[in-house]
């Protein structure tokens, strides 16, 4: 029998929000690239053959892709600052929701900024959403 208050099943990856400096940005249909990787050094010791050190080195951050159904053009404009030379730094959070409708997991992505934007493909013979895709550079998650 599970304890009490842990919770057995895993938490949908289909219910959660989107907060940029403090304004919750709706409808986001997507999220990826919360990955982080630490590269490190391999050095073999003199004399040991049958090992190596492994001595950490930088740790990368993966840019974070936010993909929508485009309502406004706040996330394009943000785009369009970059390319004219304002970049605006912006941090926020990725927030899981859980199914009681509470925030059960937190992702803080820090100085973030984008660097690529793809509008909408499209197509008179569907009736599938117009979407916008930004691609966000940051400086790391807590």
């Amino acid at each position: 029998m599970p304890e009490v208050g842990k919770r057995s099943d895993p938490y949908g990856a289909f219910n959660f929000l989107v907060e940029i400096e403090g304004i919750i940005e709706g409808g986001f249909t997507e999220v990826s690239g919360l990955s982080i990787q630490t590269e490190y050094d391999t050095v073999k010791e003199g004399g040991n053959n049958s090992f190596e050190h492994k001595l950490p080195k930088g740790t990368k951050y993966t840019d974070i892709t936010l993909k929508r159904g485009i309502t406004d053009w706040k996330l394009y404009d943000w785009y369009r600052d970059v390319i004219n030379g304002k970049i605006e730094r912006k941090s926020g959070s990725i927030y899981l929701i859980g199914s009681e409708g509470d925030r059960v997991m937190e992702w803080d992505f820090l100085e973030a900024f984008p660097v690529k934007w793809d509008g909408p493909a499209f197509n008179a013979g569907s009736n599938a959403i117009a979407t916008e895709t930004l691609v966000l550079a940051h400086h790391g998650l807590m």
